[in-house]
């Protein structure tokens, strides 16, 4: 089950994704950590971030919506109160997401987490759909995320991964794009904007007026992104979005994912990642896959007959 990924040794290839699973510190009296690949941090930004106003999440058919707004405790506070308990679960990665309003933010995280000692990778969020300013801005450009990710990538002391914005006219553009400026590796997708109004309020249901989708509902276009992603660069992809089984991580990794996220099933089933975890295991000794790895970009497009 072990896999390479960015110059990463995972034990397998099943993580938490960030926003889902704090700060990993407080799963760890629920999740068994080492069993799992890794998991990715909260969104860290420069200083303390409070997040946007409530309602901030709903359940829509078949996921959720959110516009959480990134809220964290800010860099310094994680790499103090947070990162040291972490340090005793060698086995599961810890990969920091990092998020800034500006490059100069981007670069200030990245700055004061290379000094840290138990990081495994950077996540790049050039994606998040939550917030006024950064996130999703950097993502959508190829001028301004080829700036961000070149800079932080002179700067970064590790892997850097970028996570790519699934609200785009071209994914494997930005795809390359990240590619170009240096990405060791990407991830995909991050939730898609949407809307859910009450109708007898005719008022948004959320605060922020549009959240981010996630959950199962989004699978299908995940997965396609990710294929598209995965033949544009030759560089490895993370692919998350909707992954609630075994069986949908197993689609991920046909699809060209390297390693996987499970992120919104986490809500429902705070297990869920070891349990995807083992079940991936399961299913490869079913089906006489001696190394997991060789599941990867499988699909089969030929002509049936």
């Amino acid at each position: 089950m072990r896999v390479q990924f960015a110059g990463i040794q995972l034990e397998n290839p099943v993580l938490a994704a960030s926003g889902t699973f704090g700060y990993g510190v407080e799963f760890e009296d629920i999740v068994s950590l080492e069993k799992i690949g890794g998991f990715v941090t909260k969104g860290l930004s420069r200083e303390p971030m409070a997040g946007n106003q409530a309602p901030r999440i709903i359940e829509t058919a078949a996921g959720m919506m959110n516009a959480i707004g990134l809220q964290n405790i800010g860099v310094q506070a994680f790499i103090e109160n947070k990162l040291p308990a972490l340090r005793k679960y060698p086995k599961c990665a810890v990969i920091v997401n990092v998020f800034g309003s500006t490059v100069a933010d981007y670069l200030e995280v990245i700055r004061q987490l290379n000094d840290a000692e138990g990081i495994a990778a950077y996540e790049l969020n050039a994606s998040c759909p939550n917030t006024n300013h950064g996130g999703m801005a950097f993502g959508t450009d190829t001028m301004t995320l080829d700036e961000l990710v070149w800079r932080s990538k002179q700067l970064a002391q590790r892997p850097l991964i970028v996570k790519l914005s699934p609200n785009v006219t071209s994914i494997p553009t930005m795809a390359k794009c990240a590619e170009n400026a240096g990405a060791d590796a990407i991830s995909l997708v991050n939730t898609f904007v949407a809307l859910s109004i009450d109708i007898e309020t005719r008022r948004p249901r959320i605060a922020n007026v549009t959240g981010g989708l996630s959950g199962p509902a989004i699978k299908p276009i995940a997965v396609r992104m990710v294929w598209e992603a995965s033949r544009a660069v030759q560089i490895p992809v993370m692919g998350l979005g909707g992954i609630t089984t075994p069986e949908d991580a197993v689609e991920f990794l046909i699809a060209g994912a390297t390693v996987v996220q499970v992120g919104t099933a986490s809500y429902a089933d705070p297990r869920a990642v070891e349990r995807i975890a083992k079940g991936l295991e399961s299913w490869c000794t079913r089906h006489h896959i001696e190394k997991v790895g060789d599941l990867t970009g499988t699909l089969n497009i030929s002509p049936q007959t």
